[in-house]
């Protein structure tokens, strides 16, 4: 019994498998794909571990990359890959820019800020008067911690569309009024957002300027109408607002 088991591990034997020689030959097809598409993540994995990552690979990327579609099977990223890859083939055949803002708006949500911001100014050239290229790069600068640059593009965009992309722009407003500590302008921005939205960000935010100029009673209103919002909320939004609830709790346990 020890015998036929260790011939199973031996390399003479194994060579003369027809399966390890197949397994070989794609575990080098995979490899020598991946580092086609610059997939150096991809390509370390299958050279070092061996088919099971050849495998993986070829259902995540290589399938999805040649136009297959896989029912039930879909690892995170594959879909964003997929997505960016089309853009960039539509960039470079039309080169339009709502492709750039798209393709600008995945690098965003994925926190690629440097990638996001060249796409968006890309967009621009092309169009310099999209209201979204204008506000999402405003937002891209915000995040990427440039307020200053951020301001007059966001409210070039919201003088025109208070409510553009639901209320989003305009939050994004109040909280680079904030990062540049101008307090009376984003109390009063913020509260131009709950006139129309009760976004949890918006409240907890404004409650927290409030507080901090005096209006504690008012602040507290605000939080607990958040708190109580949540109770009721469906579990996609109690998930997304997940850290606000937590920061107006903090907040309303010290006022």
């Amino acid at each position: 019994m020890f015998r036929q088991f260790n011939q199973l591990f031996d390399p003479t034997v194994l060579l003369h498998n027809p399966i390890v020689w197949f397994a070989l030959a794609f575990q080098l097809w995979m490899l020598i794909d991946a580092v086609r598409r610059e997939e150096w993540i991809w390509a370390a994995s299958i050279f070092f571990f061996s088919i099971f990552s050849a495998i993986l690979y070829f259902f995540q990327v290589y399938r999805s990359g040649s136009g297959f579609r896989m029912r039930g099977f879909e690892l995170p990223g594959a879909q964003a890959r997929r997505r960016i890859r089309e853009l960039q083939t539509r960039i470079y055949h039309l080169d339009k820019a709502r492709d750039h803002l798209d393709l600008a708006d995945i690098y965003f949500s994925q926190g690629r800020l440097s990638k996001a911001e060249s796409s968006y100014r890309a967009s621009l050239e092309r169009d310099p008067n999209d209201p979204d290229a204008v506000a999402h790069l405003g937002q891209c600068l915000l995040r990427a911690g440039r307020p200053a640059e951020a301001e007059p593009l966001l409210t070039r965009v919201v003088s025109h569309d208070p409510r553009h992309d639901y209320g989003h722009t305009l939050m994004a407003l109040a909280e680079t009024q904030m990062a540049l500590e101008k307090p009376d302008l984003a109390l009063q921005t913020w509260a131009k957002v709950l006139v129309h939205n009760s976004y949890a960000r918006a409240k907890v935010q404004y409650a927290e300027l409030l507080s901090k100029s005096g209006h504690k009673d008012q602040a507290r209103s605000e939080l607990n109408e958040v708190i109580s919002d949540d109770l009721h909320a469906p579990k996609f939004q109690r998930s997304r607002d997940r850290v606000w609830i937590r920061r107006a709790k903090l907040l309303l346990v010290s006022l």
